[in-house]
């Protein structure tokens, strides 16, 4: 007990240096079994079989891509009217009309479908012989009248130099039983003027109007000057008839408006 007293320091310092020695003794096979266990995982990794991968499906971006490249234009005013919203009128039937540029409803959205002439005409009938000489049947017919009565015709008969309220006969033309021609002077304008059998006389003096107002199906037949017309919850007057136009008076605003005629 006494020697290991003595030299117990020395004998721990051996051991330590035998297991420092036997660790320096082992560490080669420890290093080598690692490097084998490094190159046996690097064979299995790198030689052996490895089995590729599937391909990507790359088909939705592509066709992300594709409308991405294409461009795309959308209409969102003159059809839907999504951004630009359009007016719609409804009829009193019922019918919603597109307001696009205000001309589809009222008085601009009437159509003079045909103008028609209303004519003075003045024609020679016939011809009557007696002892005091030649008498002429000479009708007169006032198509612009504004009574029907008097826009029938109406025979007057007259000689060389009688007068009525309507014309003068001042002259023949020809042999006085079978002229060439009567002359006349009219009471109205003053104008000369002649007629025969196969040649009256005619002037326009109004004209009458066909209409269609297509917002609600409506007609109307020869229509003069004066004439009423109700439509789009308005009155209308017509106070004017030409060759080429027609002049609309709307009551609630007496507001003129004028349409063309375009045959």
């Amino acid at each position: 007990m006494d020697f290991l007293k003595r030299h117990y320091e020395k004998i721990i310092l051996s051991l330590v240096l035998l297991g420092v020695v036997g660790a320096l003794v082992f560490l080669p096979v420890v290093i080598s079994n690692d490097h084998q266990q490094q190159a046996d995982m690097e064979n299995g990794l790198i030689g052996g079989k490895v089995t590729p991968l599937p391909e990507l499906d790359m088909s939705n971006r592509d066709n992300v891509l594709n409308r991405l490249n294409s461009a795309v234009g959308y209409d969102f005013s003159t059809t839907n009217r999504l951004f630009n919203p359009m007016e719609w009128k409804r009829t009193p039937d019922g019918k919603l009309i597109k307001i696009k540029n205000g001309n589809e409803i009222g008085a601009q959205a009437v159509t003079i479908t045909k103008i028609t002439p209303l004519y003075f005409v003045l024609t020679l009938d016939s011809v009557t012989t007696n002892e005091l000489g030649a008498r002429y049947v000479i009708s007169v017919e006032r198509q612009a009248a504004a009574l029907p009565v008097q826009r029938h015709k109406r025979e007057h008969y007259a000689s060389v130099g009688d007068k009525n309220d309507t014309f003068t006969v001042t002259g023949v033309k020809g042999a006085p039983e079978n002229p060439d021609e009567i002359i006349l002077k009219l009471a109205d304008t003053g104008e000369t003027v002649s007629v025969s059998k196969d040649k009256p006389y005619q002037r326009a003096d109004a004209y009458s109007a066909d209409l269609k107002y297509d917002p609600e199906t409506k007609k109307w037949q020869g229509q003069r000057v004066g004439a009423d017309l109700k439509f789009n919850g308005d009155d209308y007057n017509i106070i004017a008839i030409s060759q080429n136009e027609l002049v609309l008076l709307q009551e609630s605003n007496q507001k003129k408006w004028t349409l063309r005629y375009e045959p």
